[in-house]
C-alpha cells in the first residue's frame, strides 16, 4: 500500500487530518506544507466556473487541474475525484480511474455513494487502485432542498451500514459531508479507518474544506464554512495600486525595466 495512505491510516484516534481541495500548482505548493491530503475536488466546477451542479464537470476538465496540483504536492497524499458519469459500472470506473492516476500521478481517486457502488470500489482495489469514499451529502446526485443527513432512524442505520460496507471493501478513509454530529461520531467510532468531515462536527478523524472557501477568495454562506482570511480585500488591494502606479506613470521604473 501506498506509505503516505499507511500514514493517513496511522492517524486515527492519534492526530487530526488535515485535507484541503486545490486545483492548481500555485496553491498545491502552499497547501503541501499544512496538509495532510490534497484534494483535487469536482468542487472546482462552481468555484472556478460557476457551475450551478458539480454533474456538469468533465473527465478532461479534472485531468488538466490534477496535472498542475501535482507539480505541487511532495509530501501530502494526492486525491482526485471521480466526476459524475465516470464511474457508472466497473470497466468504466477502472478505465477513468487508471487515466487519472497515470496522467496526474495521483494517489488515489475519491467516489461518492455506498451500497450501490459496492462493487465498483472491490474492482478497484482488486486492480491496485486506491480508493476515498464519500457519504452523506452527495454532490453529485444531490437534488433538492439541502438538509443535512441523519435526521431519521432509518437513514443514520443506512448511512452506518455504508459506512462500514465502505470499509469492507477497502477504502482507506470517508469523507463525511453535512452529517448529524452524534452519527458522525458514531460511524467515526465504529470504523477502523478514518473518517474526514464536512460539516459533520469536530467528531471526525479530520476535516476538509474548499480552500477558496476558507481564504475568502470563493463567497458563499454555506453554515459549515468558516472564513479564516479574506484574501479577496489583499487582491483588490494590490490590484488597486497597480492600476494607480500605472496610471500615474510610477511602474514600470527604471527597476523594472531593461
Amino acid at each position: 500500500m501506498n506509505l503516505k495512505i499507511n500514514r493517513i491510516l496511522s492517524k486515527k484516534n492519534k492526530s487530526k487530518i488535515i485535507c484541503l481541495t486545490s486545483y492548481s500548482k500555485n496553491f498545491s505548493e502552499i497547501l503541501d506544507k499544512y496538509t495532510d491530503i490534497i484534494l483535487v475536488g469536482d468542487s472546482l466546477g462552481s468555484v472556478l466556473y460557476s457551475f450551478n451542479t458539480t454533474k456538469k464537470v468533465k473527465l478532461d476538465m479534472m485531468l488538466e487541474h490534477s496535472k498542475s496540483v501535482r507539480q505541487g504536492v511532495k509530501n501530502s497524499l494526492m486525491v482526485v475525484d471521480m466526476p459524475y458519469n465516470s464511474y457508472r459500472n466497473k470497466s468504466e470506473a477502472l478505465k477513468n480511474a487508471k487515466k487519472i492516476i497515470k496522467r496526474s500521478k495521483a494517489d488515489a481517486v475519491k467516489v461518492e455513494g455506498g451500497k450501490k457502488i459496492i462493487k465498483i470500489v472491490k474492482h478497484l482495489k482488486k486492480n491496485k487502485i486506491n480508493v476515498m469514499g464519500h457519504l452523506g451529502i452527495l454532490p453529485q446526485s444531490h437534488r433538492g432542498k439541502f438538509r443535512y443527513k441523519g435526521k431519521t432512524n432509518l437513514e443514520r442505520k443506512n448511512l452506518l451500514a455504508d459506512a462500514i460496507l465502505l470499509q469492507k471493501s477497502g477504502v482507506f478513509s470517508i469523507v463525511l459531508e453535512c452529517i448529524e454530529t452524534n452519527l458522525a461520531k458514531e460511524i467515526t467510532k465504529e470504523l477502523k479507518i478514518p473518517t474526514i468531515g464536512i460539516g459533520s462536527s469536530v467528531n471526525c478523524d479530520g476535516q476538509v474544506l474548499v480552500t477558496d472557501d476558507l481564504i475568502g477568495l470563493n463567497l458563499t454562506s454555506i453554515k459549515f464554512v468558516k472564513n479564516f482570511y479574506n484574501i479577496r480585500k489583499h487582491i483588490e488591494l494590490a490590484v488597486k495600486k497597480f492600476n494607480k502606479d500605472v496610471k500615474n506613470k510610477k511602474y514600470p521604473s527604471s527597476k523594472y525595466s531593461y
